[in-house]
């Protein structure tokens, strides 16, 4: 079956190419298929069919009918995986993901994702959108991310959280451990973020970037040699606080790929300290302010302890 995306421009939009724009509102449509999308003509702005590098401006109304996938990943079966469930209900469910749990299966993945723990627990009541690969995947968190992610149980609930998703309708706060310690005790970083111009699996702030934009404030200092910070995100772009903080001065404890290097650092550091501590959101169907907090793993607080001793 066809999938229908819906997306209304923001002014934050303005001047941005199509399909870049809709690539980026939804996490469950391949850059392929939207390109296919386009030359077929299938993508229309206020009724009319447009390419894809047409320049969006706010309040413009864009269709994409997009056709099925064609999988070369197997179908992901049901595997009975623990999950720390925050909320659930008919429409959606929040997880409390652990850190090393790879959000959907893709080329490389084990049966150990958070989809395949997913289809043990819903059976048959996930989202239809994104299956078979990715049902009721809205959003995603790195593999090495830990914290709170929404997965939609009814379609409707899932066209819902992502044009709130799209539409940046959300309360977004993460725990990051940075090293080094910044001077002031908050700050705001706004440096447009695109792929990285010659190492592709990096994102990296650039002049021609999308629009990105993150605000901190120090919760913890450990001297000089690192900190604790909250992170709110007013956009979601692909590796944000990581590129943010890394450009800023202060890459994530753990996270080689933008700066952090363990020689001289005194402890080891068990993957990218970065935690999404806390989702607030009305509910796609009810309209219920949802109010999801994911408590602080247990390796940042060892980490913290053994800093602060």
């Amino acid at each position: 079956m066809d999938l229908l995306l819906d997306y209304f421009a923001s002014a934050a939009d303005a001047g941005q190419r199509a399909d870049k724009i809709l690539a980026a509102s939804t996490q469950v449509v391949s850059r392929v298929r939207l390109k296919k999308a386009f030359d077929a003509g299938k993508v229309t702005i206020n009724g009319i069919a447009v390419p894809a590098k047409h320049k969006l401006q706010p309040g413009d109304r864009i269709k994409a009918l997009i056709e099925p996938e064609v999988h070369t990943v197997p179908s992901p079966s049901a595997q009975t995986i623990d999950l720390s469930v925050l909320y659930e209900d008919e429409h959606l469910i929040a997880i409390n993901k652990a850190s090393g749990m790879v959000t959907h299966p893709g080329n490389g993945t084990a049966e150990d994702t958070l989809v395949h723990a997913l289809l043990d627990y819903c059976g048959d009541a996930l989202s239809t959108i994104g299956a078979p690969l990715r049902p009721g995947i809205v959003h995603r968190l790195d593999k090495e991310t830990s914290g709170v992610i929404v997965v939609a149980k009814s379609d409707a609930a899932h066209l819902a959280l992502a044009r709130a998703f799209a539409g940046r309708e959300l309360d977004k706060r993460y725990r990051a451990m940075l090293r080094g310690a910044p001077a002031t005790e908050s700050g705001s970083c706004r440096g447009a973020i695109f792929r990285h111009p010659v190492h592709r699996t990096k994102m990296a702030v650039v002049t021609k970037g999308r629009v990105a934009h993150t605000d901190w404030r120090v919760l913890q200092r450990f001297g000089h040699l690192a900190s604790m910070v909250e992170c709110v995100l007013h956009t979601g772009r692909t590796h944000q606080i990581r590129v943010h903080m890394s450009h800023a001065g202060f890459p994530l404890l753990g996270d080689s790929l933008y700066g952090f290097k363990p020689a001289g650092f005194p402890l080891a550091i068990p993957r990218v300290m970065l935690h999404a501590e806390r989702l607030r959101l009305r509910h796609p169907i009810t309209e219920d302010l949802l109010d999801l907090h994911a408590p602080l793993p247990e390796d940042f607080v060892s980490i913290a302890s053994q800093l602060d001793a």
